[in-house]
């Protein structure tokens, strides 16, 4: 997968709430109907990165199984960030299509 689109998906996935890595990961499964993975180390990178940037905040809890896990959420940027990068990524989308077509 693009290294491009991984950060949107996992803004995406965050859009529905605050999880953990795993549940981002099962999210972008599920709302794809298993059309789209993330790698483990892709996903994790992009959300080390995403929070670098500001654009997700993280903090310790516990998951569903009682496992100290991070879970991640949208910042007020990060919703921006989506708004702005699927807006473009739509764009593009459309844009590839025509030409296929």
């Amino acid at each position: 997968m693009s290294p491009i689109v991984v950060p949107l998906l996992v803004l995406g996935a965050l859009s529905a709430g605050a999880t953990h890595g795993y549940g981002v990961a099962t999210r972008v499964r599920e709302r794809s109907a298993g059309a789209l993975e993330v790698e483990d180390a892709a996903l994790y990178q992009a959300l080390h990165r995403l929070e670098r940037q500001g654009l997700v905040a993280a903090e310790w809890g516990l998951s569903d199984n009682n496992r100290r896990a991070r879970f991640y959420e949208l910042t007020t940027d990060g919703r921006k960030r989506l708004r702005a990068d699927a807006a473009n990524w739509r764009r593009y989308a459309q844009a590839v299509a025509a030409v296929l077509d």
